[in-house]
């Protein structure tokens, strides 16, 4: 496996290891408060449909010109890592309330809770709040996997790696029987921002015509680089923070990181 082929499988790991456990949070709070046989009903019913987007849109996206590809697909990538990783910035600076799983959990049961009674058949709000959350986050999940598989030509090795997240962070929920809290996910989607706006400027750059000296080997110095670069950044403004009182944004259900309903 070359670096470039081991940089895709570990940015796509963590950041569908991020967007599963958001995921897994809701179904577990629906589940738990309502109706399991619902919830698993509305997370396969995501799946597929989840299936037949990337069934469709794979072939397509691969059928295009290399350059074409590499440009659009880096494009992408950078403007959703760069979202990625403003938030992990603030977060990490303290401008920004860190994600709490336990937090969403308990407001996710509140309001199952408050949904009315349960049916004893299939439980409407159950389907329908695990069908969401697991297609939203899925979304993302299979946006990530197209552009990193198709632009490598390599869908199969995103998809294992996407697979294998997955069945980690449920593996890992189900075991527990509670929300993984302890996860590090603040610190993954930091980590998630930089690989994916890495890969972004990377494949952007060759799409619009530039030669990276060293070919691939050119993300070894990219991705140190933005990270030290967005470090530096959330420790200015950390500094700035620390000198003057600024009100902190609350945390809230981020839909927009590819990580995307909950980032």
């Amino acid at each position: 496996m070359s670096g470039a082929e081991l940089g895709l499988a570990l940015s796509v790991f963590l950041a569908c290891a991020v967007e599963a456990v958001e995921a897994l949070t809701i179904v577990l709070a629906v589940g738990s408060t309502r109706s399991w046989r619902s919830a698993m009903s509305g997370v396969g019913a995501a799946i597929l449909a989840l299936a037949a987007i990337v069934g469709a849109l794979g072939p397509a996206l691969t059928s295009l010109p290399i350059d074409v590809l590499r440009l659009a697909v880096g494009g992408l990538l950078l403007v959703f890592g760069l979202q990625w990783l403003r938030k992990a910035i603030l977060r990490s600076a303290g401008l920004k309330a860190k994600h709490d799983e336990l937090e969403t959990y308990q407001e996710e049961s509140q309001a199952a809770l408050a949904a009315g009674a349960r049916h004893t058949g299939l439980d409407g709000y159950s389907f329908a709040i695990a069908f969401k959350g697991v297609l939203l986050e899925g979304l993302e999940v299979a946006f990530i996997v197209l552009t990193f598989g198709a632009n490598q030509h390599r869908i199969p090795l995103a998809a294992a790696a996407a697979g294998l997240a997955v069945l980690v962070v449920v593996a890992a929920g189900f075991a527990a029987r509670a929300p993984l809290a302890r996860a590090p996910e603040n610190t993954m989607k930091f980590a998630v921002g930089v690989m994916l706006s890495s890969f972004g400027i990377f494949w952007g750059a060759e799409g619009a015509g530039a030669q990276w000296p060293g070919s691939d080997a050119a993300l070894l110095a990219i991705v140190p680089g933005l990270l030290i670069a967005a470090n530096a950044m959330a420790w200015a403004i950390r500094r700035s923070v620390q000198q003057r009182p600024v009100e902190i944004e609350p945390a809230s259900a981020d839909t927009t990181e590819p990580a995307a309903s909950g980032a």
